[in-house]
């Protein structure tokens, strides 16, 4: 069946439809990876957004369930250049069109999605609409596009009550505000008992627990619509309880100390953004997705200085706060299927809260 994808600035491509027949506006995003396309589509991080994948043949390895990061997919739709048929792989559980349609993701394939990216990179990221209706009209459709928003996304995501993973060592508050399994399981890993908590918790109940160390989490949306939530970081921010944040929970904590974030022309997603460690002066491959940032000119120098900026464009990538057992990052540390150069970000962690103990 044809389907179509129009953009808010009347471009139209024409390609045939993958997963549900539904039809659905969202913000359409560029995602670089080459491998992931399931970890991708399970990244609350997603919530609100229709995810281009730029490589060019999705699904060549199937499903897997157990490489989840979260119950469910996430994008409101999902654009391909050419979906795999017959995947070939000794893990594979399913296809990735079944597993489309069972959980009502509308998508398109047989696009150019080379000429997508480009006008996506140039005019910045915009809204479009995922279709099979032939007779669409662009005179009512444009209008509506330029409206949509990604609205309460966080709590759309977020868990519903309080979960833990047993460990021995450190204990560690989870905020999830639309966590990948990943983090919760880099922590466990690494001998920590993590308690996953609902995004919108109040600080004085994460602190009644008397967490060893407190993680922020990554999720969707503009942090700047999270207000009741950084109220709660602010506090937090006051318990001297070491904190480590990842992607949003590092914007609403720059949030919370004073500085500002804005939306970027287009954002990072991806697995191949490389990132300096301005404190060791490497260079970190780093795992990405991110449509806002925290604005360098408005860190306050006496609350945090930049840690990590962004190769590329030399945007912040994560702060070091000072007089305070806080550090944060945009990128993902906890990435999978990779890359993992910056994994021992949460070693650095374990060491603020007091250093090895039964991991």
């Amino acid at each position: 069946m044809k389907a179509f994808l129009i953009l808010e600035d009347g471009t139209v491509f024409t390609g045939t439809s993958i997963g549900s027949q539904r039809e659905i506006i969202s913000e359409i995003v560029f995602n670089t990876s080459m491998t992931g396309y399931l970890e991708v589509l399970t990244d609350p991080s997603y919530a609100g957004q229709a995810v281009v994948m730029t490589y060019p043949l999705i699904g060549n390895y199937g499903i897997c369930h157990e490489d989840k990061e979260s119950l469910k997919p996430w994008p409101d739709g999902y654009i391909v250049r050419e979906l795999s048929r017959l995947p070939s792989n000794f893990r594979s559980e399913d296809t990735i069109q079944n597993f489309l349609e069972e959980n009502d993701i509308p998508g398109i394939s047989g696009i150019d999605t080379r000429a997508l990216t480009k006008i996506l990179r140039e005019k910045g990221t915009m809204n479009g609409m995922i279709t099979t209706n032939e007779d669409y009209d662009l005179d009512k459709i444009i209008p509506a596009l330029k409206e949509y928003k990604p609205e309460g996304v966080v709590k759309k995501v977020t868990c519903k009550e309080p979960s833990v993973l047993k460990g021995e060592g450190y204990k560690v508050a989870l905020m999830d505000f639309g966590a990948k399994n990943n983090i919760a399981r880099s922590l466990n890993e690494r001998g920590c008992d993590v308690t996953i908590y609902p995004a919108f918790t109040p600080a004085e109940e994460i602190l009644a627990s008397k967490p060893d160390g407190i993680m922020l989490s990554n999720g969707p949306g503009d942090p700047k619509e999270c207000v009741s939530i950084i109220e709660e970081l602010k506090k937090l921010y006051e318990s001297d309880v070491p904190i480590f944040a990842i992607c949003l929970g590092h914007q609403l904590m720059a949030l919370a100390t004073g500085a500002d974030t804005h939306k970027m022309k287009y954002g990072h997603r991806g697995g191949n953004h490389p990132v300096k460690d301005l404190k060791s002066g490497k260079v970190y491959i780093s795992s990405q997705n991110h449509g806002y940032v925290v604005d360098s000119e408005t860190i306050h120098p006496d609350i945090a200085e930049v840690g990590f900026v962004n190769v590329n464009d030399q945007t912040v990538e994560g702060l070091r706060y000072k007089n305070k057992n806080i550090f944060t990052v945009q990128f993902h540390p906890e990435a999978c299927p990779g890359p993992q150069d910056s994994a021992l970000l949460f070693h650095e962690f374990i060491d603020m809260m007091g250093g090895k103990k039964n991991a």
